[in-house]
């Protein structure tokens, strides 16, 4: 066996004279044969080894048996080693994450703390063949990318996985030729998590009876998956590069603005396209956790919608059609986008035209115009003209904005009217809003606030038609407005 991995940590450039390595060591069969492996290898090569062993604060007496015996054996060889101890069930609800998934990261925080602490250049990990046949069907099952088919990788950064060319029988007939004993842990035979359930009854009805060497064509499988995988994202990154923009998103420490130009999708393989929806989502995002393939197929089809159009996407992210290609971004710098470009001065006499937006105003003389006529015309409104001695603009909603809702005065939220009329949140950006400051006097196509209205005493009157007062005009989103004056 130790051929085997010998040739194996060779082949990958896994170990070198200089190298800090920090293991993690259970007390577990596999991480204990990475240990002693490890300890051969460092009388050949020279490089420096430190242990790390996490104290989960789950199996009770059991857990503290596991810690003591991985005390002992690492004085026992002479390696250094540091127990940390932590309790995962409070971690996982402090981090809204399940026991398996906080016990996964918890681990890794060790490794990589121990790491910086001691100048670590690697982090070796004792997963072997039968672990990463085990996460192949796990991720077939769930459902993934073409990355998570590739498995486990030898080398992935500073971590390496000495054990991933041989498998479980292979680490048990080593630890036992040496009279080397280790830890079972009791809950691996648990069919609690998936992965049990897959190494216990899955894993076993298979190689009875479709294959008894499935995790060795599995394994060799993958290996043409990650080498596939690795020149598709290699192609991704080309297409990112030239048919994507992005910029440092202000309001996430980790996000970013991409748009999309709308030229990927007629020059690009579909396969290509798709992954580069994707990777922009992610690159939104700061992450690619949560992005699922119904997000990538949703971003896709936003190219046969009509410009204005907009899509939810995870971690708070609008994707939005424009005529330049699909936008990514927060909904909150999505907002401040629509904010700042879209916001027009009403001067009389000037009409504002652009593709969302067709608005006249004019002033008319109190002489000229028909008090007892005034029209209930939700696109057509007529204001005192005293207004126009602050700045009144048309724009779409901020924070703090309010509308005037009786004569008395009384002031409501923006937020909350939407709220009252039901009016769907994906709708209310793109409402259009006449406005002084943050005090809304038209929402348009829904109601006309109570303040600079018109009576017998206004010797001028502003008049704004938006659409050209027209009723049945629809919206950019294609959906009729409502109602009320």
């Amino acid at each position: 066996m130790m051929n085997l991995v010998r040739a194996y940590a060779d082949k990958h450039h896994m170990l070198e004279q200089s190298d800090i390595i920090i293991t993690g060591i259970s007390g577990g069969a596999d991480s204990v044969c990475l240990l002693c492996v490890l300890l051969e290898l460092q009388k050949e090569i020279g490089f420096e080894l430190r242990a790390v062993h996490v104290h989960h604060g789950l199996r009770g007496e059991a857990a503290d048996q596991d810690a003591a015996y991985v005390k002992e054996l690492t004085k026992r060889f002479g390696v250094l080693c540091t127990i940390y101890h932590y309790h995962v069930e409070s971690e996982a609800k402090k981090r809204k994450q399940s026991t398996e998934e906080a016990g996964r990261e918890i681990r890794r925080e060790a490794f990589f703390r121990e790491m910086r602490l001691h100048g670590g250049t690697k982090i070796a990990l004792a997963h072997h063949k039968d672990d990463n046949a085990e996460t192949f069907l796990m991720n077939l099952f769930r459902g993934c990318r073409l990355r998570g088919l590739g498995g486990m990788r030898p080398v992935n950064g500073v971590v390496i996985r000495p054990l991933l060319g041989i498998g479980r029988k292979e680490i048990e007939a080593y630890l036992k030729e040496r009279g080397i004993s280790y830890c079972i842990d009791t809950t691996n035979f648990e069919n609690i998590y998936m992965r049990n359930r897959i190494r216990n009854c899955v894993v076993p009805y298979l190689k009875e009876y479709v294959n008894p060497a499935l995790a060795e064509h599995i394994n060799g499988t993958m290996q043409q998956l990650r080498q596939i995988g690795d020149y598709m994202e290699e192609q991704t990154q080309r297409a990112f590069q030239d048919y994507v923009n992005e910029k440092k998103d202000k309001n996430s420490d980790s996000g970013r603005e991409i748009l999309i130009r709308t030229e990927a999708k007629a020059e690009l393989p579909e396969v290509i396209f798709e992954m580069l929806c994707h990777k922009a989502i992610a690159e939104a995002a700061g992450s690619e956790k949560d992005i699922r393939q119904k997000h990538v197929e949703l971003l896709g089809g936003m190219w046969e919608r009509q410009q204005g159009s907009e899509l939810s996407l995870p971690y708070r992210l609008a994707g939005v059609r424009k005529k330049e290609g699909i936008w990514i971004g927060r909904k909150e710098t999505r907002r401040e986008h629509v904010a700042a470009s879209e916001e027009y001065l009403i001067t009389p006499g000037v009409q504002i035209k652009t593709e969302n937006l067709t608005l006249t105003a004019r002033i008319l003389e109190k002489s000229d115009f028909d008090f007892t006529n005034v029209s209930d015309n939700i696109y057509t409104k007529w204001f005192d003209c005293d207004i126009m001695k602050d700045t009144v603009i048309v724009r779409r909603r901020r924070p703090g904005d309010y509308i005037v809702i009786n004569e008395s005065g009384k002031r409501q939220k923006l937020k909350s009217y939407f709220i009252n009329e039901k009016i769907p949140r994906e709708e209310r950006d793109r409402i259009w809003l006449l406005a002084r400051g943050s005090h809304v006097l038209w929402i348009v196509g829904y109601r006309r606030g109570c303040a600079a209205h018109i009576s017998e005493g206004t010797e001028k009157i502003l008049e704004i038609k938006i659409y050209g007062g027209e009723k049945d005009v629809r919206n950019n989103q294609g959906t009729y407005f409502r109602g009320q004056t």
